[in-house]
C-alpha cells in the first residue's frame, strides 16, 4: 500500500490530527516542565493514567475519561504532598508506587479485554476515534487558553518563585493550575506514544531547544515545532514500516533532535558570543582610528595638528 493510499483513510487522517494537537499541547507546557524541573511529576502522572484507565473500564468502559480523571486526582495530591520543592519527588514515587498497585488491583477485577488499558501505557495512534479526537480537541483549547492567559505569570513563578511570591503573585495556586494542565496534555500523550513514552514529547522537544536558545518565546515556539515535526513524522514513517509501532519512530526523531540540538548549541552560542564583541570592539577601533560621530550620527574623521593640541575635524 502506498503512503498516498493510506493517507486518504479516516483512521490515518485521524491519527496525524491527534498527534498534532497532542504535540502542540506538549510544545507548550514542555519548557515550562524543565524549568520547574518537574519531569519525574511528568513521568508519574502518565504512569497513573493507567490506574485511571483501569477505574474507568471497571466502572463506565470508559479508559480515557478514567485516565483523565485519574491524572487530575493525581495532579491535586502531588500539589499537596509535594508542595515543597524537596518533598516533591520523594511524593510522586510514594504516590506512584500506591497507585499502580491500585491499577494492578482494579485490572484484575475486569473481566473483559484489558487491551484498551494496556494501550494507554504503549499508546495506540491509529486507534484513535472521533470521540476520542474531539477530548483531544477540547484538551488542547483549554490547555492553549490557560497557557495564553497565565503564561508570564507562570513563567516568572517557575524561574524565581520566591520573587514572584513577594511580588504578589499566587506561586501555590499557580503551580496547582500548572500541574492541571500537565494532567490534561500527558492524558492525551498518553493516546499517541502511551505514558510509558510519553517524556519524548513533554520534555525531550524543551530540552533540545533550550541548548539552542535563551528567550522564552523562542524556547516555546520551536519546542511545539520540534514536537509536531517529532509527532506527525513518526507517524508518517511509520506508514512506510507498518510492522513498526509509531511511537518507536516519534521518540527516535526526538531524540534525534536533541542530539542534533546538543551538538549544535555550543557551534551557536560560540557564534553569537563573537558577534556580541565584534559589536563591541568595532566602536571602539573607529575611535582609536580617529573618527568620532558627527551631528547627525554620521561618522566625521578628526586630525590632531602638529605640534599636539585639540584634534581638528577637516
Amino acid at each position: 500500500m502506498s503512503i498516498w493510499f493510506l493517507l486518504a483513510q479516516p483512521f490515518a487522517q485521524h491519527a496525524l490530527a491527534a498527534a498534532a494537537l497532542v504535540a502542540v499541547t506538549c510544545g507548550l507546557i514542555a519548557p515550562l516542565v524543565v524549568i520547574r524541573g518537574m519531569s519525574f511529576a511528568v513521568h508519574g502522572t502518565a504512569e497513573l493514567a493507567f490506574t485511571g484507565a483501569a477505574a474507568g473500564l471497571l466502572i463506565a468502559n470508559n479508559p480515557v475519561a478514567g485516565a483523565l480523571a485519574g491524572s487530575l486526582v493525581v495532579a491535586v495530591l502531588i500539589s499537596t504532598l509535594g508542595a515543597r520543592p524537596r518533598e516533591r519527588d520523594s511524593a510522586i514515587g510514594a504516590i506512584l508506587a500506591f497507585g499502580m498497585g491500585i491499577g494492578v488491583l482494579l485490572l484484575g477485577f475486569y473481566q473483559g479485554f484489558a487491551t484498551a488499558a494496556t494501550n494507554i501505557l504503549f499508546g495506540n495512534i491509529f486507534g484513535v476515534s472521533g470521540g476520542q479526537l474531539l477530548i483531544l480537541v477540547i484538551i488542547n483549547l483549554l490547555v492553549v487558553a490557560v497557557m495564553a492567559t497565565w503564561y508570564r505569570p507562570l513563567l516568572f513563578a517557575s524561574v524565581d518563585p520566591e520573587a514572584a511570591e513577594a511580588r504578589g503573585v499566587p506561586v501555590a495556586r499557580l503551580g496547582l493550575l500548572f500541574l492541571i494542565v500537565l494532567a490534561l496534555t500527558v492524558t492525551g500523550a498518553a493516546q499517541v506514544v502511551g505514558t510509558l513514552l510519553v517524556l519524548s514529547l513533554a520534555i525531550t522537544p524543551a530540552a533540545a531547544v533550550q541548548r539552542l536558545s535563551a528567550s522564552p518565546l523562542v524556547v516555546a515556539a520551536l519546542s511545539v515545532v520540534f514536537a509536531v515535526v517529532a509527532a506527525d513524522g513518526g507517524l508518517l514513517a511509520s506508514f512506510g514500516a507498518t510492522n513498526i509501532k509509531a511511537s518507536v519512530f516519534i521518540t527516535s526523531i526526538s531524540f534525534a533532535i536533541y542530539l542534533a540540538a546538543r551538538l549544535a548549541g555550543p557551534r551557536l552560542r560560540d557564534r553569537r558570543q563573537r558577534h556580541r564583541l565584534t559589536r563591541q570592539v568595532q566602536p571602539a577601533d573607529r575611535t582609536r582610528a580617529g573618527y568620532a560621530p558627527g551631528p547627525t550620527g554620521t561618522s566625521t574623521a578628526t586630525t590632531t595638528p602638529p605640534g599636539g593640541g585639540a584634534p581638528e575635524a577637516p
